[in-house]
C-alpha cells in the first residue's frame, strides 16, 4: 500500500514542489490550501489518481476520512510582503492551524514535519546560528508576527510530541529560491529576476551589506523529506551555508541574466537581520544532508524553468 501524506499549504512555493517530489516517490498526497497566497496554477501539472487537493483554511476543523503516514505543515504566508498584509491571519495559522495540524498527526498516527523558518533566530548575536541559538527576536516589532508564530509553533510542536506522544519533528528553513515563486512576493531573489530580466534598477535596501545564505528548491525538499523519514525530533537546519551579500547577490543575478540593470539603495526595513548563515552540522550529521546547487546554477535553473514571463509577472500578487 502506498504511504499517504497530507500537506498544508501544498499549493504555495515550496508545498507545491514537495507534492511534486512526494508524487514521484510514490506517494498518496492530500493537499490542502485556502489559496490566501498558493495558486492552483502551481499544482496543475499534478492532477491525478494520487493527488488530491482540497481548498480548505487549516485554521478551522481538519478532517481526513483516509488513513495517514505523514502531516507536513507548511501553510503560513511566509513573504514580508504577505505576513505584513496579513498579521493576524499570520498568527492564526501558526498557532490555531499548526494546532490543527497536530491533532491530525495525533488522530491518525502520523508523523508531523513543521516547516518552520531561520526567522525564529531574528537578528542573531551568534553566527552561524546552529539549533541550540534561541534567538534575538523583537516580538512586537512587524516581522514579530511571522517570527513568534513559528516560535510558538515549534513550542506546540515539542508539547505535542513530550506529552501527547506525537512523533515530530522540526525544519528550520532559510532562504530558498526556485522556479513558483510570485515575481512580486517581496524576497530578493524573484524581486531581482523580474526587475534585471526588465532591464529596470535592482533595489537593495541599505549598502547591501546584509548576508542571507540562498537554497535552491530541490535540495530543501530532499532535506524535508529526509527529516521526515528519520527518526530525530529536534529542530534540524535546512540552508545552503554558503553566505553571499544583498550586493553580491544582486550582482549574481545581473550576470544570470545578463541585464543591463544598475543597483540602486534604498532605506533598510525595520527588523531586518545583519546576517543570515545556517550551521548544518546537524543535518549533516543526522540526515547525511548537503546541498548541492549553487547560487549561479540554482539562478540558471530558475530562469530556465520557470521562463522569462513567469519571472517579470504581469500584476503584483
Amino acid at each position: 500500500m502506498a504511504t499517504k501524506s497530507v500537506v498544508s499549504g501544498g499549493a504555495g512555493f515550496l508545498g507545491s514542489h514537495l507534492c511534486e517530489a512526494l508524487l514521484a516517490r510514490g506517494d498518496d498526497v492530500i493537499c490542502l490550501d485556502n489559496l490566501e497566497t498558493g495558486s492552483l496554477d502551481n499544482i496543475s501539472h499534478l492532477e491525478g489518481e494520487r493527488f488530491e487537493f482540497r481548498n480548505l483554511d487549516i485554521t478551522g476543523h481538519v478532517e481526513i476520512e483516509q488513513e495517514i503516514d505523514f502531516v507536513f505543515h507548511l501553510a503560513s504566508p511566509a513573504s514580508p510582503i504577505d505576513y505584513l498584509r496579513l498579521p493576524l491571519q499570520t498568527l492564526k495559522v501558526g498557532a490555531e492551524g499548526t494546532r490543527n495540524m497536530l491533532g491530525l498527526a495525533k488522530h491518525k498516527r502520523a508523523r508531523f514535519l513543521l516547516a518552520s523558518t531561520s526567522e525564529v533566530y531574528g537578528d542573531p548575536e551568534i553566527h552561524p546560528q546552529n539549533e541550540e541559538y534561541w534567538g534575538h527576536v523583537n516580538p512586537i516589532g512587524p516581522r514579530g508576527v511571522y517570527d513568534e508564530a513559528k516560535r510558538y509553533a515549534e513550542a506546540l510542536t515539542m508539547a505535542y510530541h513530550r506529552q501527547q506522544g506525537v512523533d515530530t519533528c522540526i525544519v528550520r528553513i532559510f532562504n530558498t529560491y526556485g522556479p513558483r515563486m510570485r515575481p512580486h512576493d517581496g524576497r530578493a531573489i524573484p524581486t531581482f529576476l523580474r526587475q534585471a530580466l526588465q532591464d529596470k534598477p535592482i533595489t537593495v535596501f541599505g549598502e547591501g551589506e546584509q548576508t542571507r545564505s540562498f537554497c535552491f528548491v530541490d535540495d530543501l525538499i530532499r532535506g524535508l523529506i529526509l527529516l521526515a523519514d528519520s527518526e530525530f525530533h529536534m529542530p534540524v537546519n535546512i540552508g545552503n551555508p554558503d553566505e553571499k551579500t544583498i550586493l553580491e547577490l544582486a550582482e549574481a543575478v545581473i550576470a544570470a541574466t545578463e541585464s543591463r540593470s544598475e543597483i540602486i539603495h534604498e532605506a533598510l526595513p525595520v527588523d531586518d537581520p545583519q546576517t543570515r548563515q545556517p550551521d548544518t552540522t546537524r543535518a549533516r550529521e543526522i540526515l547525511g544532508w548537503e546541498p548541492t546547487v549553487s547560487l549561479a546554477e540554482g539562478l540558471r535553473r530558475t530562469i530556465e524553468l520557470a521562463g522569462a514571463e513567469g519571472l517579470i509577472g504581469s500584476t503584483p500578487g
